[in-house]
């Protein structure tokens, strides 16, 4: 059985069709100012008008007030609403039975104790995304998108306890080893496909999606 994929931080049509023909599962805009995959809402409407029915939709926002999710699910109208902040997990739990859509939190891994923390999660949300978390020593760091990668080894202390999407400094070259290892089930990328920050490769949208679709096909 393949992992499904999920394509983030998409912004123009030619990488949303890379990803769709090449069979992304999840097609995910980001709508956080601060990040080189921003989108305007009204624009991300155009775009998730095009994917839908062929991939699930995924609106990433960072510690969203409500004025906020309101605007981006009436724009993109999100199959999965993922929050890539700090939010608790009353919050979490609170914007789920508030807007009706199922929620991923993103949740920031370093350590094994980082994973299990994680563990806090799994009654609020329908869906867990184990990212790295951002070098503490790195200026301008991102919420997610940092294509840092982190130790896979320590979610052995959650695997079989969750189903969960992996995340963090995935790429083509690296996807397959990251969910043999770690048995997810679904994988995220976003700067391991672009040419630039920001910047989309539909070849390496390509190539990503034949590695992790192939993974656990390998001997």
């Amino acid at each position: 059985m393949s992992a499904d994929v999920k394509i983030c931080g998409l912004k123009t049509e030619g990488a949303l069709e890379a990803a769709l023909a090449n069979g992304a599962d999840y097609v995910g805009f980001v709508f956080h100012e601060a990040s080189p995959r921003n989108i305007d809402p009204s624009k991300a409407k155009k775009l998730a008008d095009k994917a839908r029915g062929r991939a699930k939709i995924v609106a990433l926002l960072v510690d969203p007030d409500d004025d906020w999710l309101r605007e981006v699910i009436a724009a993109a109208s999100p199959d999965l609403i993922q929050l890539h902040g700090e939010e608790t997990p009353a919050r979490v739990a609170e914007i789920a039975q508030r807007f009706g859509r199922p929620v991923m939190k993103a949740v920031k891994v370093h350590c094994a104790e980082d994973a299990e923390n994680g563990l806090a999660y799994t009654d609020k949300a329908d869906l867990i995304l184990f990212d790295a978390k951002a070098p503490e020593d790195r200026p301008g760091t991102l919420p997610g998108g940092n294509g840092v990668a982190f130790d896979w080894r320590v979610l052995e202390g959650v695997r079989g306890k969750i189903d969960y999407m992996l995340a963090g400094g995935l790429t083509p070259l690296n996807v397959a080893e990251a969910i043999r290892m770690t048995g997810a089930n679904a994988v995220d990328v976003s700067s391991g496909v672009e040419a630039t920050p920001g910047e989309k490769d539909p070849e390496l949208i390509r190539r990503f999606l034949h590695a992790a679709k192939t993974a656990n096909q390998a001997p």
